[in-house]
């Protein structure tokens, strides 16, 4: 019986010590967060994929329709179906610069002729 009136006793007394919230303190406007001139995530990689090293092999969650809209996206144009080989790239036949050429994306979406 001594042991509730003890726990209620010690839950008023600790609300009585943190007291009532004040509106006095100060009021920070803006963002809470610094911002700075350069970008600094350095976990973040930026360098472009496209052509430059190569395709990537591994298991690709892109459709046929991603896969055509990237090939487009990288300048192709008249791109013809695509199949998808067993290292998951999506590869086909496009035209650029007047020229038929192979190209193929995967999984990050790099175009690269072949």
């Amino acid at each position: 019986m001594m042991k509730p009136l003890i726990i209620a006793a010690a839950a008023a007394s600790l609300l009585a010590a943190c007291g009532q919230k004040t509106d006095t303190a100060d009021k920070t406007e803006g963002p809470a967060v610094s911002t700075s001139e350069a970008p600094r995530n350095t976990a973040v990689d930026t360098t472009p994929t496209t052509g430059d090293a190569g395709p990537t092999p591994g298991a690709s969650s892109y459709t046929e329709a991603q896969a055509k809209g990237a090939i487009e996206s990288a300048g192709y144009t008249g791109v013809g179906p695509l199949t998808q080989n067993e290292n998951g790239l999506w590869q086909g036949k496009a035209t650029k610069d007047g020229k038929e050429v192979s190209v193929s994306v995967d999984y990050k979406g790099a175009v690269t002729a072949m």
